[in-house]
């Protein structure tokens, strides 16, 4: 965990991410355990069996818990008893309370399942995140290659995919942080299910941001 300007970040592991301010964000919890403290509010990225999954997101819903969530995970989402389920596409921009969610695309430019089929494409609309508390602006990047609507994103913290496989490789995330320029760069999406430690370590070589490789909460 690090706090930054009153916000404090945890890892989960994988691209699972914990925000506080005085209440509690989650965005694509995986293989954490219970007993957490709950959700006021839970982001989904996509709809993939490692950032929606319905056991882990039953450890940190509550009836007063508000979901920001890609269309293709409104199904899963059913299974959860939530206050409401928001679904939102790449440019939508909404508060929840005094958090503003801003969401942006996230999708794969060369990380093939098949020829000329990519793992996330462009138009099943998956999406990353910005989210803004406390005047700190944390983008959540989702599975994701470096894209050209990066150059837009605006940011004091970038949490950035750094495995290669289904993401950006360290070097592609690296670039990528040239086009976002945040104040904190935060390597994620290793240590799990492919990437290790190393991923995160030759970012950090390559980037000259102040970088965050955190560890996973316990």
């Amino acid at each position: 965990m690090f706090e930054y300007q009153g916000v404090k970040l945890t890892w989960l592991g994988h691209d699972g991410f914990r925000i506080q301010d005085g209440q509690t964000i989650y965005i694509d919890p995986i293989q954490i355990g219970g007993g957490g403290r709950r959700a006021d509010i839970l982001l989904v990225t996509h709809e993939h069996f490692d950032h929606c999954s319905v056991d882990d997101l039953k450890k940190v819903v509550a009836p007063n818990t508000t979901i920001v969530a890609h269309a293709q995970s409104k199904s899963e989402l059913s299974k959860v008893k939530a206050k409401e389920v928001k679904i939102v596409k790449a440019g939508d921009k909404i508060n929840v309370g005094d958090v503003t969610i801003e969401a942006v695309p996230a999708y794969n430019i060369n990380k093939f399942r098949e020829p000329a089929r990519v793992f996330h494409p462009k138009e099943d609309g998956k999406l990353g995140f910005i989210v803004t508390v406390r005047g700190v602006r944390i983008y959540h990047a989702g599975d994701t290659d470096h894209i050209p609507e990066m150059k837009n994103i605006r940011t004091d913290i970038a949490l950035l995919p750094v495995s290669g496989t289904y993401v950006m490789t360290a070097q592609e995330a690296a670039e990528a942080v040239t086009s976002i320029n945040p104040k904190i760069a935060v390597p994620m999406h290793f240590g799990a299910i492919v990437g290790s430690r190393s991923d995160a370590e030759k970012f950090h070589k390559l980037v000259k941001c102040e970088v965050k490789i955190l560890e996973k909460e316990r």
